[in-house]
C-alpha cells in the first residue's frame, strides 16, 4: 500500500545509510522501517542508553556521551559529527529531542545529506505557533481569540486573562509535545504558570517565549495526520482522537476519530490541507485542533514529525508512514490527493513507567519481567524488553500497544484482553490506568455520547483515578555513569568507557545509610520523583507553610511541584541543577 501511494519511478535519490538522532521506542521504528527499506541504520546512544534495545538492533551504534539529554540527544553537533563520520547519507529525527528543530535540519543540508522531514523554512514557520497561527488564519481555519504575538512577563499574562476571562492556555511558541503548556483556570495561579510555562519551554526547546490563547473548556483534541510531497500534492490521511491526557500528555488515542459527523470530518480535512499546502509542507506532520462541547472547533498547532500515535493512522489505512516519509524525502511524487479509505478501527495505548496511582510520578529503573501481549489485531512498538532500564533522565515512554478491530467495539474487547495478558515487573506502569479506562462508561460510549476530553483524566476520572493501588515501590533509576578512558588498539587511540561502580572502592556503606537516615529524619523534605532539581522557589533560611511549593524538579521531560510538609525554616541540602534520586532528601524544614 505505501508504494502504490507514489508515482513509479520517480525517486530522484535514494537513501543507503540513514542516521537516526533519536533514541527508544521511536528509533527502534525507524530501524525496522530501514530493514524494510534495505537501508542501513546508524544510532548514536547516550551513556544511560548503552545497553538499550535501540542500540543492540541497530547496523551501527556509536558512543554520544553524555547523561542528559542537553548533553546527548539535543546536542546537534555531537549527533551530526557521528552522522558524517560514519558515512551516512540522511538523518532522521524521529519525535521530539531536534525533530522539529530548524536549525538542525539547516545544519543536516549543509553537511550534503538528505532531512527525512520538511524543509527548515516550513519548520520554523509552522513551529513558531504565533506564525501557525496567521497562516491559519490567512486560510480561514477556525481558531479562538489569543495574543498577537509573545506575551513579554506575567503581568502581561494577567492583564490578558483580567481581559478575556478565564480559562486561558499559555503556550510555548516553540515546540510542542505538551512541554511549556500551562492552564490557567484561576487569576491568581497566572503569574506562577507563566513562568513555569517559560521555564519549562526554555528547559525543552531552548527558547521560553510564550503566547497565550482562550482555553476551550472540556474540549476533543482531534488531529489530521498529514503526508505531502515536495511537488505540491497535500494527502490528509484520516483523523484521530487523543483526547485522554494528563499532564497535557497524550496516553490514549485512537482512529478514526469516533463521533463526530461526516461534515465536521470533512472540515477538519480541508483546513488541515489549506494550511499545510499554504506552508509548503512536506513529510509526514500533524495538524491538531480542540473540538468543544458545545460544537466549536478550533485550530491548536501543526507538528511538523512523526506522531508518536502514527500507529493507528498506519492500522487503518495500510500506509507505513515512516517508509513513506523516506519515500518523499528521496523526492517521490504522490499519485494524488485521495487517500486510501479507512479500513477497521485502532487504539493506542501509550505504556509509560508512571504510577498511576500515585499521581503518574515518573519511574525510572530496571525492567525486571516484560511480558506482552500477543495474538489477532495486537501490535507492540516497543523500545524495551526485559532486562532494559529505563533512565530517570529521559521520556518515560516504554512501549506503545495498538490494538485494531474490524469497528471500534471489536477493538475495546481485543484491547480488554491485551491489557488483562500484559505483564511488567520492576517498574510501575500506566497499565492499571488503561484497564480502568476501559471499563468507563464515558469511553466506552456504548450509547454514542463520548464523554471524555483533555481534562477527563484529572476531573471526571479523578476519584476512580485514586482508587488505584499505588505500585509497591519505586525502582531507582538502574544506570550508573560511565568513566572515560582513552587506550591504544594496534597504535590506534580509542575511547572506552566503564562503569564507575566496576571502579569504585568495595568500602562500607556509610554514604548511603547516612543519606538513607537523613532521608528518614522526621523534618527531611525528600524527592517525589527521581530526577534533576531544578530550581529553588523559595530561599535558603526562609520560613514556609504547609503545601507551600518550595521547589521544581523535572524527570522524564516533567515538571513536578515540591511542596513543604510541614511549618518552619527552610534549609536547602541540594543545589538546583543537581539529579536526585527517588526519595532523596533534598531540605530540612526546622522547627521555627
Amino acid at each position: 500500500m505505501t508504494k502504490s501511494l507514489f508515482q513509479p519511478e520517480t525517486r530522484t535519490h535514494a537513501i543507503r545509510r540513514l542516521f537516526i538522532a533519536n533514541r527508544g521506542e521511536i528509533a527502534v521504528r525507524i530501524i525496522r522501517a530501514c530493514r524494510d527499506e534495505n537501508i542501513a541504520s546508524i544510532v548514536a546512544y547516550a551513556d544511560p542508553d548503552r545497553d538499550a534495545l535501540f542500540a543492540r538492533l541497530a547496523d551501527e551504534a556509536h558512543a554520544l556521551g553524555g547523561q542528559r539529554p542537553g548533553e546527548s540527544y539535543l546536542d546537534a553537533a555531537k549527533l551530526l559529527a557521528i552522522a558524517r563520520a560514519a558515512g551516512a547519507d540522511a538523518v532522521h529525527p524521529g519525535y521530539g529531542f531536534l525533530s522539529e528543530s530548524a536549525r538542525f535540519a539547516r545544519a543536516v543540508l549543509d553537511a550534503g545529506l538528505i532531512w527525512v522531514g520538511p524543509d527548515p523554512d516550513v519548520i520554523e514557520a509552522l513551529g513558531d505557533k504565533i506564525e501557525a497561527r496567521h497562516i491559519a488564519e490567512a486560510v480561514g481555519a477556525p481558531l479562538v481569540a489569543g495574543t498577537p504575538g509573545p506575551v513579554a512577563s506575567p503581568g502581561e499574562a494577567r492583564a490578558f486573562a483580567e481581559a478575556r476571562g478565564l480559562p486561558i492556555a499559555i503556550k510555548a511558541a516553540h515546540g510542542g509535545g505538551g512541554r511549556g503548556l500551562k492552564v490557567a483556570w484561576r487569576l491568581d495561579e497566572v503569574e506562577e504558570l507563566f513562568a513555569s510555562a517559560t521555564r519549562e519551554a526554555l528547559v525543552a526547546f531552548g527558547r521560553g517565549e510564550c503566547f497565550i490563547e482562550q482555553y476551550l473548556d472540556r474540549p476533543r483534541h482531534i488531529e489530521a495526520q498529514v503526508l505531502a510531497d515536495r511537488h505540491g500534492t497535500v494527502m490528509v490521511l484520516g483523523t484521530r482522537d487523543c483526547s485522554l491526557q494528563r499532564r497535557n500528555q497524550k496516553l490514549v488515542e485512537e482512529a478514526p476519530a469516533p463521533f463526530i459527523s461526516d461534515e465536521l470530518r470533512e472540515r477538519i480535512h480541508q483546513a488541515a490541507r489549506a494550511i499545510c499546502a499554504r506552508a509548503g509542507y512536506s513529510g509526514a506532520g500533524t495538524v491538531e485542533f480542540l473540538l468543544s462541547a458545545n460544537g466549536t472547533l478550533s485550530f491548536l498547532e501543526v507538528n511538523t514529525r512523526l506522531q508518536v500515535e502514527h500507529p493507528v493512522t498506519e492500522e487503518t489505512t495500510g500506509i507505513d508512514l515512516v517508509r513513506a516519509m523516506i519515500a518523499v524525502a528521496e523526492g517521490a511524487k504522490l499519485a494524488g490527493e485521495d487517500p486510501p479509505p479507512p479500513r477497521g478501527h485502532a487504539i493506542e495505548f501509550r505504556i509509560n513507567a508512571e504510577d498511576p496511582g500515585r499521581g503518574f510520578l515518573p519511574t525510572p529503573g530496571p525492567v525486571a519481567e516484560w511480558e506482552p501481549p500477543a495474538g489477532p489485531g495486537i501490535r507492540l512498538d516497543s523500545g524495551v524488553a526485559a532486562g532494559s532500564v529505563v533512565p530517570g533522565t529521559f521520556d518515560s515512554l516504554m512501549a506503545k500497544l495498538i490494538v485494531t478491530g474490524a469497528s471500534r467495539e471489536e477493538a475495546l474487547a481485543r484491547a480488554a484482553r491485551a491489557l488483562a495478558e500484559f505483564r511488567v515487573e520492576g517498574v510501575a506502569t500506566v497499565l492499571p490506568f488503561h484497564r480502568a479506562v476501559l471499563e468507563a462508561p464515558e469511553f466506552r460510549a456504548a450509547d454514542g455520547n463520548f464523554g471524555v476530553h483533555t481534562r477527563w483524566i484529572e476531573t471526571d476520572f479523578a476519584s476512580r483515578l485514586e482508587a488505584l493501588e499505588g505500585h509497591p515501590r519505586v525502582s531507582p533509576a538502574g544506570g550508573e555513569p560511565l568513566l572515560h578512558f582513552a587506550i591504544e588498539i594496534d597504535g590506534k587511540r580509542v575511547g572506552i568507557g566503564l562503569p564507575a561502580g566496576l571502579l569504585a572502592a568495595t568500602g562500607g556503606a556509610g554514604g548511603s545509610a547516612g543519606a538513607e537516615a537523613a532521608a528518614e529524619a522526621e523534618d527531611a523534605v525528600t524527592a517525589p520523583v527521581a530526577g534533576m532539581l531544578q530550581v529553588w522557589l523559595v530561599a535558603d533560611g526562609t520560613e514556609v507553610v504547609p503545601g507551600e511549593v518550595i521547589a521544581v524538579m523535572e524527570a522524564m521531560k516533567m515538571e513536578t511541584r515540591v511542596e513543604a510538609p510541614r511549618a518552619g525554616r527552610l534549609r536547602h541540602l541540594v543545589e538546583a541543577g543537581n539529579p536526585v534520586g527517588f526519595g532523596a532528601p533534598l531540605a530540612r524544614i526546622q522547627p521555627g
